[in-house]
């Protein structure tokens, strides 16, 4: 019978939560590294007992953790993470130039093939790959150096690189996203870049076609269609169809508000916004169904009324529906941060997530239906699934 293993980083160490193919019951393992940050942890689609896990602290720097036995135990890893030649200038909050500084490393995105291949998404935002499973770590420049670079600033929680899509039929061909610069594509296998954000609305950019500063939370695809990809943006849902080319707004019936925006003449200009959050995924088995969960404006972070909803599309957009059995429905004050949700391979498939309550949740059936898999944890900043044979 099929087992699953969830991995949860959190606030203060990293959790493992294993069950069988039923999903009924769970046994948690950890807390690793108690009282560090873990950003993120993933294991090898190559090698599934190989995980690795960004371990960072804001008294003692960061620490990439490598295990090969499914998280029983852990070893340190290499941690040098040198920016490529002369590092340069970024903007700051306002504005001015500001030398790139590495601070962390937001999400691992291990290889489909090789389990000593990982790639790294920090901050301040680059993208930096091992291949001899995390001793040693190089920038693959071509992003950061990228012309719009300089002028890349960050977003509210720092300039971080926290999504790295890796397409299934094209080995060269990686998607990323940057917080708050927007989304990029290369072709070469990173060597050269493309900013992927036509379509792309932001209230607060005075160029409406600008090329980067758009605020992406979370990118997503189906592994069947790697052209197809799904968007959460600061505010709305989006989908392309030509592997980011062009992007069109999906975010239909999904829940929103009017927010005013100050404007340069002193005036302050108000939109009617939809569908604020930071996670979004896709059915393991339904390229067209998608997850995402909103949450109340960009400044408050909560579920909307205090009701936590999943909301899904079975439609790739536009048609959504909220999903809230087993979850609370009353004075839930909680978020869910970028990295916090995963589905598994199973049928039906598990979708799994966790909240800054310490709380995960975990669906059987696609969504139809909720229950805790944990609770009382720190929390959570990142959730994985792995669908082990």
């Amino acid at each position: 019978m099929s087992r699953v293993r969830v991995l949860v980083g959190t606030h203060k160490g990293a959790f493992v939560l294993e069950s069988d193919g039923k999903r009924e019951k769970w046994e948690i393992g950890g807390p690793h590294f108690a009282g560090w940050e873990v950003y993120h942890m993933k294991g090898s689609p190559a090698d599934p007992n190989r995980l690795y896990a960004s371990q960072t602290s804001g008294w003692f720097g960061q620490l990439i953790q490598r295990s090969s036995d499914g998280g029983k135990t852990w070893e340190p890893v290499g941690n040098k993470f040198a920016y490529d030649g002369t590092p340069g200038t970024h903007k700051w909050y306002d504005g001015t130039p500001h030398p790139w500084e590495f601070k962390r490393v937001w999400h691992l995105e291990p290889s489909l093939a090789d389990p000593d291949t990982v790639y790294a998404g920090v901050e301040d935002a680059a993208l930096f790959r091992t291949t001899d499973g995390g001793q040693n770590w190089q920038e693959l420049p071509g992003l950061r150096n990228h012309g719009s670079g300089s002028c890349w600033q960050p977003g509210a929680g720092g300039l971080g690189l926290h999504t790295i899509l890796l397409d299934p039929t094209n080995p060269k061909r990686i998607y990323i996203a940057i917080s708050a610069a927007g989304a990029f594509r290369t072709d070469d296998g990173g060597t050269s870049w493309k900013p992927i954000n036509r379509g792309l609305y932001s209230q607060y950019i005075p160029d409406p076609d600008a090329e980067v500063g758009h605020c992406v939370h979370r990118i997503a695809m189906h592994r069947s269609r790697p052209n197809v990809l799904f968007m959460q943006k600061h505010w709305d849902v989006l989908r392309t169809d030509d592997s980011g080319d062009s992007w069109r707004n999906v975010s239909g019936n999904l829940p929103g508000e009017q927010v005013g925006y100050p404007q340069k003449d002193g005036t302050t200009k108000k939109f009617d916004l939809k569908a604020f959050g930071f996670v979004i995924d896709v059915h393991a088995h339904e390229p067209e169904t998608i997850y995402v969960v909103p949450i109340k404006s960009d400044s408050q972070h909560f579920p909307p009324e205090g009701k936590l909803r999943v909301y899904r599309s079975r439609t790739g957009g536009n048609e959504w529906e909220p999903l809230a059995k087993g979850l609370p429905q009353s004075d839930c004050y909680v978020n869910v941060l970028r990295d916090a949700m995963a589905i598994d391979s199973l049928d039906k498939c598990g979708v799994y997530f966790g909240t800054t309550g310490g709380q995960v949740y975990a669906s059987r059936d696609a969504g139809d239906s909720w229950a805790a898999i944990a609770q009382h944890l720190p929390a959570v900043l990142s959730v994985e699934v792995q669908t082990l044979s």
